[in-house]
């Protein structure tokens, strides 16, 4: 049997928080949460760091929020991505510490699809 390489435990450990916390959130949003794929990458891609997106971002919101009028025409999809070792990071390689992580970022980045902006994350206790 083959064995699981640290970030696959890692990247599965992530996996499972995101699932239970769309399960946990209230039907509605729940809801609208299915409309959004989650990516988890080691780090920001090179792409969004060319777009000038920091290199030490936990997480991204990317593709039309719900309050875009034209969400329904856009060809791109909504998509929250975290970047894991920047959580790992930030949390100083405490594995307890990236599991709230994880759960705090995804839903700060959900929060954006929800159509909230920065300035609306610290009363949400998300910033």
């Amino acid at each position: 049997m083959p064995r699981t390489t640290a970030w696959e435990a890692r990247t599965n450990r992530a996996e499972r928080i995101v699932r239970e916390v769309r399960a946990a959130l209230p039907e509605p949003v729940r809801e609208a949460a299915a409309a959004v794929a989650v990516r988890l990458d080691r780090r920001v891609p090179r792409h969004w760091l060319d777009e000038g997106v920091e290199p030490d971002s936990l997480g991204l919101f990317s593709g039309p929020s719900m309050r875009d009028a034209d969400a329904g025409q856009s060809d791109e999809a909504p998509l929250v991505s975290l970047f894991l070792e920047n959580i790992l990071d930030w949390c100083g390689g405490d594995e307890d510490a990236f599991d709230e992580e994880v759960e705090r970022t995804f839903l700060h980045e959900l929060g954006h699809f929800l159509g909230l902006e920065e300035g609306d994350m610290p009363a949400r206790d998300l910033d």
